[in-house]
C-alpha cells in the first residue's frame, strides 16, 4: 500500500545515512517535505539534494541534535520555510557495544545525547511548531534489544527501553492535543552505517536465529513507518510497532 504524505512537513533526526537516509528518500517519494538533520552535515545536504534531484522537497540541516538550543534552531528555521512541522521521527542514535567494564562516561553522554536527549527535543520542538487544529505524530525508535538481553549492550539497550517507556507516557500526555506517539523497534538491518559495527558472520548469525530467516530490509522500516505517519493509523497511539521478523517474541 502506498500512502499520500503530500500535506507533511516531516523533521528527520539522523538522516544522513543508514535507516534515516532510507527513511527520507521513502517519505519524500510519498510527497511529504522532508528536514533532513544530521551531526554530519554535508551528508544531510547530499539527501536533501538527492530528494530535490527527483522532484522531491527536502531542506538540509547541520545539527548536533543533542543540544535542545541546536535543535529548536533547526526546527524554526525548518518551521518558518514550510509554515509548520507535522511530524518529527526520532532517528538519530550512537550504538556502540561494550563489556559494562570499559563503558566510560564520554561515551554513555554521546548515546544519551542523540539516543535520547534528541528524543525530548524533538518532542518539544513539534509541539511548538505544528497546528494545533490538524495535530501531529511522533514516532521514535526502539529496538528489540529493549525487549530482550543481549551482552554488551547496557547503555544501548537502556536507551531504547528509555525510548519505548517515553513513547507510551507521551502517547498519554499528548494525545488530548491531537499528538500520536508511537515507536519502531526495527530488527537487523545491514546499511552502510552499521558496517563497521556488525561483521557478516555476526549477521548470518542472525539469519539463522531470527525467525523468518532473513535480516531486515531498509523497506520493511521504511513501509512501517509511513503507516504510523499516514491517515490510516490515525487511531494508533502509543504502540511499538516491531518490525524484526519475530526476534523480539521469539526465545
Amino acid at each position: 500500500m502506498s500512502h499520500d504524505l503530500s500535506d507533511l512537513n516531516i523533521l528527520i533526526t539522523g538522516s544522513g545515512r543508514g535507516l534515516g537516509r532510507a527513511a527520507a528518500l521513502h517519505l519524500a517519494s510519498l510527497g511529504a517535505t522532508i528536514a533532513v538533520v544530521d551531526i554530519k552535515g554535508l551528508s544531510a545536504e547530499h539527501v536533501a539534494e538527492e530528494i530535490i534531484a527527483v522532484g522531491g522537497k527536502a531542506h538540509g540541516y547541520q545539527a548536533d541534535l543533542s543540544s535542545q538550543e541546536a535543535f529548536r534552531e533547526v526546527a524554526e528555521e525548518f518551521a518558518n520555510k514550510t509554515g509548520r512541522i507535522d511530524a518529527v521521527v526520532n532517528n538519530a542514535a550512537v550504538l556502540r557495544y561494550e563489556p559494562i567494564e570499559a563503558v566510560t562516561e564520554e561515551t554513555v553522554d554521546l548515546m544519551l545525547g542523540a539516543g535520547l536527549k534528541a528524543a525530548y527535543w524533538g518532542a518539544q520542538a513539534l509541539l511548538k511548531h505544528m497546528d494545533p487544529e490538524r495535530g501531529g505524530s511522533i514516532v521514535s525508535y526502539s529496538s528489540p534489544v529493549a525487549f530482550r538481553g543481549y551482552p554488551n549492550s547496557a547503555i544501548y539497550s537502556s536507551i531504547k527501553g528509555a525510548v519505548a517507556a517515553m513513547t507510551r507516557t507521551l502517547a498519554a500526555e499528548l494525545g488530548p492535543r491531537k499528538v500520536r506517539v508511537n515507536a519502531l523497534a526495527p530488527g537487523s538491518v545491514p546499511t552502510p552505517a552499521t558496517a563497521g559495527v556488525v561483521d557478516e558472520a555476526e549477521y548470518d548469525r542472525r539469519r539463522r536465529t531470527i525467525p523468518l530467516r532473513r535480516l531486515g530490509q531498509e523497506s520493511d522500516n521504511n513501509n512501517a513507518l509511513a503507516f504510523l505517519l499516514s491517515k490510516d493509523a490515525e487511531f494508533i497511539n502509543g504502540i511499538v510497532l516491531h518490525v524484526d521478523g519475530g526476534i523480539a517474541a521469539s526465545n
